[in-house]
């Protein structure tokens, strides 16, 4: 049995980080943070007519970057777990189409990035699959759009209101490699 306490589970075999990548827009490129980045954009619409067009090329490029990196061919991955906060996970879905890689589509919010984890790992440890890509992206302005103020409305934000990040992250799941690894995963459960 994998299962240990409540809600952990262990893995049996190994689940191995082998490569990230990310991405982010102006503001985060201005944050404490930007030296970490892959890559920090100078414009939210990175050349595209639309935030969430942008978007998509965030998830792609991001994705493209982590495989590169990998030294994994594109043909060899079993899957891809990705998701954004627009609906039917559209920022995902088209940006990753031309990948051809089996796609599940996630809607977590802001857990999106981990439960992409916790599912890769679980094809991995139950052998499912060898090469696995996950990846969770957002950008402030589609987001403002579907969940909160449109933009184009000209609400004042106060200071201490929430800002979604602009910007994706990927990384990519082994079966093999010298780590970090994902030892167990914990989901959490709804109450």
């Amino acid at each position: 049995m994998k299962k240990v306490g409540n809600q952990t589970y262990m893995m049996s075999n190994t689940v191995a980080i082998q490569n990230t990548a990310c991405i982010v827009g102006p503001k985060e490129k201005a944050g404490p943070l930007s030296k970490y980045f892959d890559k920090c954009l100078d414009d939210e619409f990175w050349g595209e007519e639309s935030w969430e067009k942008a978007e998509s090329k965030f998830v792609k490029e991001t994705v493209n970057l982590a495989i590169n990196k990998s030294g994994i061919a594109t043909k060899d991955f079993d899957f891809c777990f990705a998701g954004d906060l627009i609906n039917q996970c559209i920022s995902s879905s088209f940006g990753l189409r031309e990948l051809n890689i089996p796609f599940f589509g996630i809607f977590g919010a802001c857990s999106t990035f981990v439960e992409s984890n916790i599912l890769g790992s679980i094809a991995i440890d139950g052998e499912f699959a060898q090469n696995v890509v996950c990846a969770s992206s957002s950008h402030f302005c589609s987001a403002e759009k579907q969940f909160r103020f449109p933009l184009e409305l000209g609400n004042q934000r106060p200071p201490s209101s929430q800002w979604t990040v602009t910007g994706a992250g990927s990384d990519i799941l082994t079966n093999t490699g010298n780590g970090p690894f994902i030892k167990a995963i914990t989901p959490r459960k709804n109450c």
